[in-house]
């Protein structure tokens, strides 16, 4: 016999709506995985008491029974398969899977029995209905009469409200059958009542869905938001999984919790509470247990007092009490650095944060798509502009999100990893090898590895690195200065004599010119370079004496080695740490032996000082009588430069201009089009009449004669 059985398109039964899935049982015990959360039941095979197999609406049924009173029903199996079933529990689970089926007679008087979380009405041996009593929200009683109400489930078509029960008044003194009836079904109901004290309160936390400020009370049971307008009481039991993610400016956290079924607020429905931290805010934490409850319950995940960040200490408390990972970003990295890409979804801009199992949008509307259930991805072309692109995901059941306005620079990334986790590329076809490895029975959120202890540990190692560059830091500036007047310009301007014209044809083309006046050439000048700083702006002289050390500086540098073997393996911060409880720890007569040396210390820097002060101030005189040397010829080579610039210009201004306008353009002259060229000419022409010499007296008088 085969040590498993797998049957798919099985539907379970939860509050009156069937949910579809894949059943799997194994030696270890039976699971259920639901196809539309992704939520895992497992029970395990040494809690199974009984199992019924019965004629339901959708074929054929499975109902299992646990130790612990909880009732599972599964629908969709065919007549043919109890023989293998009944098979299999007989050799796997020392079970007989045994045949009930229920009375279909339509009476309304009957036999009501409690049996672990199931009330079940029996008409003679036959069960009618049966009601789990996890199930009931509310148990009222009247005359004679008790009234069950029921907690309402979305995903139903058709909800159950409540159901009357009449109770027969009986002849024996002291026991009141209605009271004994409502107190059977509420030791069972999930009926929420906030009694007794909180085991920890976290007051005016930022919550972005549903909007607003709430005071957290943690119970052990459920979780409670109190706000200005609404409360909401979620059972830990609706709790799916836990996301702590950091927000791109890595100053903020959110916290998501995910639920199913969700809470409600009139006709809304929210699938995610999302809370948004600060990383710099600190709490400190008293929980309202003494120490042996806080070690007993939580098995060393929770001590009585806690100290840090208020994000973690969220986490961990709620960690602890769901009982559930806390999914983190994996090992993903944006262009920018960051573990999420900036996009919009449903016309508003948010984050979308690629995971190890899937992908999450936060945060509004909040978006959780598992891996599983991708049917395929596609990057497609923005539809506004060339700059970004869109991310489609199409799931199995066809459901389709697009996430737009990703810029392009994240598409290289974004692609190495869909196309390590091995998702369907649309246009690209399926792959050999391209399924997925991981354990389709498992739960989106165990991963093998624990992503949150991961993050913690990098983030204790960056601590430390960082520690060790602030004491080994040289305070030297390595980023180099921005010239803009300095950086060559690939791009030709538009109006430069380098650009190439564009060389419009047509009459259309021609008319605009005609109508347009012509734009003026461009006049590129030389940039002047920048102007050096004042020698005065100069960093420290190397040779200035150094600051004397402080008393406890002299100490720290002295015991430094010893403290390391002393501790050998300890960290640049812990040693600073150590060193610190130590000297506060030393008596006053060790201390002031160090103040005398630090004493000693400054003298010897305020005599070096004086030396460097009085050598420093005649260098500086010396420098000065220089510099007025270095003017004053300066001066007189400009005077001797001006008289030979005289002499030259007189001698050029008896030769012919012509030939000046030949041999001698500006820097600033560009050449233009033709009407620019024709008028060059023009100006040619009327230098030539301008510099042809006058003609003198004596030479007009022999032309007379």
């Amino acid at each position: 016999m085969a040590d498993t059985l797998e049957f798919n398109e099985i539907y379970q039964e939860v509050k009156g709506s069937m949910n579809d899935g894949r059943l799997r049982l194994s030696r270890q015990g039976v699971i259920f995985k639901n196809s539309k959360t992704g939520k895992v039941d497992n029970i395990q095979a040494s809690e199974l008491a009984e199992g019924v197999w019965r004629r339901v609406a959708l074929g054929h049924g499975l109902k299992l029974l646990t130790k612990n009173g909880h009732v599972y029903k599964y629908d969709g199996f065919r007549e043919s398969e109890f023989d293998k079933l009944s098979d299999f529990f007989k050799a796997h689970y020392c079970l007989e899977l045994a045949e009930k089926d229920l009375c279909v007679k339509g009476w309304n008087w009957g036999t009501v029995r409690f049996g672990g979380q199931l009330l079940s009405f029996d008409i003679g041996e036959q069960p009618v209905f049966e009601i789990p009593l996890s199930n009931v929200s509310q148990c009222t009683t009247g005359k004679n009469e008790v009234t069950l109400e029921f907690h309402q489930n979305d995903d139903a078509e058709v909800s159950l409200m409540e159901v009357r029960f009449y109770v027969p008044p009986t002849q024996e003194d002291g026991v009141d059958p209605v009271e004994a009836f409502a107190q059977n079904v509420l030791s069972k109901a999930d009926v929420i009542q906030a009694t007794g004290d909180a085991i920890c309160i976290f007051r005016e936390l930022q919550c972005l869905t549903p909007r607003g400020r709430y005071d957290i009370r943690i119970y052990p049971t459920f979780l409670h938001l109190h706000g200005k307008t609404f409360d909401y009481k979620i059972p830990y039991t609706t709790v799916l999984r836990l996301f702590l993610l950091p927000h791109k400016d890595q100053r903020q956290m959110f916290f998501v919790i995910s639920l199913d079924p969700p809470i409600k607020q009139g006709q809304t429905r929210y699938h995610f509470l999302i809370l948004l931290f600060s990383k710099d805010e600190d709490i400190s934490l008293t929980l309202n247990m003494n120490e042996e409850e806080v070690e007993k319950r939580f098995e060393g995940r929770l001590t009585k007092n806690m100290s840090g960040s208020l994000y973690e200490m969220v986490s961990r408390v709620m960690k602890a009490l769901v009982n559930r990972k806390i999914t983190v970003p994996g090992n993903f990295q944006g262009h920018s650095g960051a573990q999420c890409i900036t996009c919009s979804y449903k016309a508003s801009s948010g984050l979308l944060y690629p995971l190890e199992r899937g992908f999450i949008y936060v945060h509004k509307p909040p978006v959780h798509i598992r891996f599983d259930e991708i049917s395929f991805v596609n990057f497609a072309r923005g539809t506004t502009t060339t700059r970004s692109f869109d991310f489609e995901i199409e799931t199995k059941q066809g459901t389709q999100y697009t996430f737009s306005s990703i810029e392009r620079e994240e598409y290289g990334k974004l692609f190495d990893f869909v196309n390590a986790k091995k998702l369907n590329i649309k246009n690209r076809g399926l792959k050999e090898g391209m399924k997925q490895s991981y354990d389709e029975y498992a739960d989106s959120d165990e991963d093998q590895h624990d992503a949150y202890l991961e993050r913690m540990k990098e983030e204790g190692k960056i601590r430390e690195e960082n520690a060790n560059d602030s004491s080994d830091g040289s305070g030297e500036e390595t980023d180099s200065s921005f010239n803009p007047g300095e950086e060559d310009d690939d791009v030709a301007e538009e109006f430069d004599s380098n650009a190439s014209a564009s060389s419009s044809s047509g009459d259309g083309d021609s008319d605009r010119e005609d109508k347009k006046p012509a734009k003026k050439a461009k006049i590129v000048k030389d940039r002047k370079p920048r102007k050096k700083q004042p020698e005065s702006k100069k960093g420290k002289d190397p040779n200035a004496p150094k600051r004397p050390m402080s008393a406890y500086m002299l100490w720290l540098n002295a015991s430094r080695e010893k403290i390391k073997s002393d501790h050998p393996g300890i960290s640049i911060t812990d040693l600073s740490k150590k060193a610190g409880e130590l000297w506060k720890a030393m008596s006053k007569e060790k201390k002031e032996e160090w103040d005398r040396k630090a004493e000693d210390a400054r003298r010897d820097y305020e005599k070096a000082m004086k030396e460097y002060s009085v050598g420093s101030k005649a260098d500086s005189h010396r420098g000065e009588k220089s510099k007025k040397k270095k003017k004053k010829l300066e001066k007189q080579v400009k005077g001797k430069g001006d008289k030979k610039g005289a002499t030259s210009k007189s001698s050029s201004s008896r030769s012919p201009a012509k030939g000046m306008s030949d041999s001698f353009k500006s820097k600033e002259f560009v050449s233009s089009d033709e009407s620019s060229s024709a008028e060059s000419k023009k100006e040619d022409s009327e230098d030539e009449g301008a510099a042809s010499p006058a003609p003198s007296s004596e030479d007009s008088a022999s032309g007379s004669d």
